[in-house]
């Protein structure tokens, strides 16, 4: 745990006592602070009282004894409009935080030289957080990873001299942090998202390049330059001349900074017209926006000083995450994906650009659109296998276009895509049974990662009965 110094013997008040929340009262209990909390929600509220902390409603008592409001990032800061604590933290005068702000005064005060790596993105940032974990370890760094990742900030460990904290940041986090100015910088991308809590893209583009207003000569921006708000946010800051800027592209030569071509990495400070690295043949990092991932973790490793041969042999060991096109097993010439974390069809194309010859298992709660955006990957599919709420939604869509089966269940479905995909007669080219459900996990599964895990699973339990599963 970090102590969240700065407040000793002072009244803080935390409002939202999610798993940030509960690990914010406990650091700034360790720093010397008094915490009074509270949330909105009864059940947490009861959580919260039975490990200890001091709960009061923060709308009914006097504020001025306050010295800071430290709010979890899920709690409405500016849109649709200010949850009631802000404004009356407003009135009283008392500055509003989240503990990534606490996390940064903290480190610094005790190793000021200590380095920060802060990624965000609205696609991305989490494969990317952990890839440039993953890497700074094997290339010998000693790494904290956490953030919007993992661990809640202030329950990594204390900075030492030779710690690389590796953090993913949420533009909820951001708008929390004022002070933030991490040593490296990462933007990914952006495209429409949160709307409702930044009011307009505008808005929301405006908080994540907040992540480089306070770099200085000595810090490093990389930016993902392929959508028009990352460019542009790319542009000023090479303007402005403050800190090294790193434009990264998939797809673009670039004259300047990191590219990728057709899996190949390009680095404009090495020799002209050289190839740095080879992406295309990464089980863990396969397709387009992962090597986007795999260019900016790049850049980030060349910016910690690592070797391109160290940066690039990292990726080698990278597992993937859980749930993120994670590969669960291959067996006779048939991978078995699991995208469960695909909650909506944008998140799903990725996986759908990425394979051909798919066996795909579609379906749960279905989101706003539906799967209408897919169209331009239904020619990939070898047939669908509908699942959950969505079925007979998705069945029109697919009717005439992708053959499907009405699977209903997670467990059917498995079975029937991977005998449909083993007796499939493609010779050596791949067929994928693919998890990437384009829904929200709620009509059959209490969250994504427990859908993900049983498919899992599934997947297992059919290998086993099928004798296919190795030895």
């Amino acid at each position: 745990m970090i102590p969240a110094t700065g407040f000793e013997k002072r009244l803080v008040a935390v409002f939202g006592l999610g798993k940030s929340g509960l690990s914010t009262v406990r650091a700034l209990e360790a720093g010397g602070a008094s915490v009074v909390a509270w949330d909105d929600g009864e059940a947490r509220r009861a959580e919260a009282e039975s490990a200890g902390v001091l709960l009061e409603d923060l709308a009914r008592r006097d504020w001025s004894d306050i010295a800071a409001l430290v709010l979890s990032p899920g709690v409405p800061l500016t849109h649709p409009e200010p949850h009631p604590v802000v404004k009356i933290a407003h009135a009283a005068g008392v500055e509003v935080i989240g503990d990534v702000e606490l996390f940064t005064r903290a480190v610094k005060a005790v190793v000021p030289s200590v380095r920060i790596v802060a990624i965000t993105g609205t696609n991305g940032k989490s494969t990317t957080t952990a890839l440039i974990g993953h890497m700074v370890k094997r290339c010998g760094g000693n790494v904290q990873v956490g953030g919007n990742i993992g661990k809640p900030v202030l329950e990594l460990d204390m900075p030492t001299p030779s710690t690389v904290y590796v953090v993913e940041l949420s533009s909820y986090q951001i708008d929390l942090a004022p002070s933030i100015a991490p040593n490296i910088g990462v933007l990914l991308n952006i495209t429409p998202d949160h709307i409702d809590r930044h009011g307009t893209i505008e808005n929301y583009a405006a908080v994540k390049a907040r992540l480089f207003a306070r770099q200085t000569p000595d810090d490093t921006a990389i930016v993902g330059v392929d959508d028009t708000y990352s460019s542009d946010i790319c542009t000023g800051l090479c303007a402005a001349r403050v800190q090294t800027v790193v434009p990264v592209s998939v797809g673009k030569a670039l004259g300047r900074g990191v590219y990728v071509l057709n899996g190949q990495v390009y680095d404009s400070s090495s020799s002209q017209g050289q190839t740095v690295g080879d992406l295309s043949g990464l089980r863990t990092l396969a397709g387009v926006h992962n090597w986007q991932n795999a260019a900016v973790a790049y850049a980030v490793g060349r910016a910690l000083g690592y070797s391109r041969e160290k940066i690039l042999n990292s990726f080698e060991g990278f597992p993937g995450l859980a749930h993120r096109m994670e590969i669960v097993a291959e067996e006779a010439g048939v991978r078995y994906v699991n995208d469960s974390k695909a909650t909506n069809a944008d998140a799903a194309s990725k996986a759908l650009a990425t394979y051909n010859n798919i066996y795909w298992i579609i379906g749960g709660k279905a989101k706003e659109g539906g799967i209408e955006t897919l169209a331009p990957y239904f020619p990939r599919m070898r047939r669908a296998y509908l699942i959950g709420a969505a079925s007979e939604e998705f069945a029109r869509t697919l009717e005439g276009k992708v053959d499907y089966l009405r699977a209903q269940t997670l467990d059917r479905a498995v079975e029937a895509a991977a005998n449909d995909a083993n007796a499939a007669n493609d010779g050596d080219e791949l067929r994928v049974v693919l998890l990437s459900p384009a829904c929200a996990s709620f009509d059959q599964f209490p969250n994504f990662e427990a859908r993900g895990e049983a498919f899992r699973s599934a997947v297992h339990a059919f290998l086993e009965k099928t004798g296919r599963a190795s030895a």
